[in-house]
């Protein structure tokens, strides 16, 4: 239900508490995670020890257990969420769609702003861009954590794999050689070798991704002034006119 503030502008309920939580949970995640993963990548430079590695791949992967439970949750609220947060709302697919982005392309071309209560088909295309990115690190970084530290879901196959025999996968420990048959260790390393280029290459991609996200809202907000970081805190947005996406049923 709408709310009428004061006399020009009216307050639209966009974003639900589950969305809210997963955004800054997950700009939390993604800060912690890129500050972690800066110092693994620069480690010799920083004068790193051996064992100060494994501990920052550790918290690395602790903290990617956060990021990716909190994106699963996030994807799963996409088919039960209210109307903003499902998937309709966000890939930049359909008639209604290409008839938003129509809208949209002319307001930019006449310098005359509209307001979308949900995000608007610019917007759509980039958050569909980093549920990709983000996914793709979530699965790489829980195989690479698996590979380098040994660490859940996937550690203790990686162990069963290099191990000398099922007596010594016990024995396996991050950076040792202890226990580890070096031909299976070769081969695990060659199968991780992938899955930590995609890694370093959607790192960077997903960075950049970002920056433009950021500078997005930034946009947005100056040019239409409907509330969208303050949305973000309450899961409201105010607008002068009725917006584009919004079809009261």
């Amino acid at each position: 239900m709408k709310k009428q503030m004061a006399r020009t502008l009216t307050e639209y309920p966009v974003w639900d508490r589950t969305v809210r939580w997963f955004h800054w949970i997950n700009v939390l995640s993604i800060i912690a995670l890129i500050a972690i993963g800066v110092a693994i990548m620069n480690s010799k430079a920083l004068g790193v020890t051996t064992e100060g590695k494994i501990l920052l791949k550790t918290w690395h992967v602790y903290v990617g257990y956060v990021f990716a439970i909190n994106l699963a949750i996030r994807l799963f609220w996409t088919f039960i969420g209210n109307r903003f947060s499902r998937w309709a709302a966000i890939l930049p697919l359909g008639q209604k769609y290409k008839q938003q982005r129509q809208v949209y392309l002319e307001s930019l071309k006449q310098g005359k702003p509209v307001g979308f209560a949900g995000h608007n088909p610019l917007a759509r295309l980039m958050v569909t861009l980093l549920f990709i990115l983000l996914t793709t690190q979530a699965v790489t970084g829980l195989v690479i954590g698996g590979t380098d530290v040994y660490m859940p879901p996937f550690g203790d196959s990686f162990k069963a794999w290099i191990a000398e025999s099922p007596q010594t996968e016990a024995l396996i420990q991050p950076y040792s050689k202890e226990g580890v048959d070096e031909a299976s260790y070769k081969q695990m390393r060659d199968f991780r070798s992938p899955f930590k280029e995609i890694h370093e290459i959607v790192f960077w991609i997903l960075s950049l991704t970002i920056i433009l996200h950021i500078l997005g809202v930034v946009y947005s907000e100056l040019r239409e002034r409907n509330g969208l970081v303050s949305a973000m805190f309450t899961g409201k947005k105010v607008f002068k006119d009725t917006p584009v996406d919004w079809d009261e049923d």
